[in-house]
């Protein structure tokens, strides 16, 4: 499996690891580390260490997530994206509505 999630002690943060490339093929593994804990975590990061490549789809997936948190209010960072996925990110002005670190 090339995606992973690990909830906090306490629940309130869920981060979620991609590994390889992070499109269509990691839907369904990624919508499931999220939709369907009790009660919802508060903060999300989606750990971008290992990922190699971002392409529309995992763009679109990242939308899904901060629309399931809660929008525009949603607790979401992106991390540790390397040199390339970051271009991705900052052309496709993600680093407007995540945080990304």
């Amino acid at each position: 499996m090339s995606v992973h999630s690990q909830t906090s002690q306490e629940g309130k943060k869920l981060t979620i690891s991609i590994k390889g490339r992070f499109d269509f093929a990691k839907h369904q593994e990624f919508r499931e580390c999220y939709e369907h804990l009790k009660p919802k975590p508060e903060s999300f990061e989606v750990n971008l260490k290992d990922a190699t490549y971002l392409d529309s789809s995992a763009l679109g997936m990242l939308l899904l997530l901060r629309d399931h948190a809660g929008g525009e209010n949603a607790d979401i960072r992106l991390t540790h994206a390397n040199a390339d996925v970051r271009k991705i990110l900052a052309i496709s002005n993600f680093e407007q509505i995540f945080d990304v670190a």
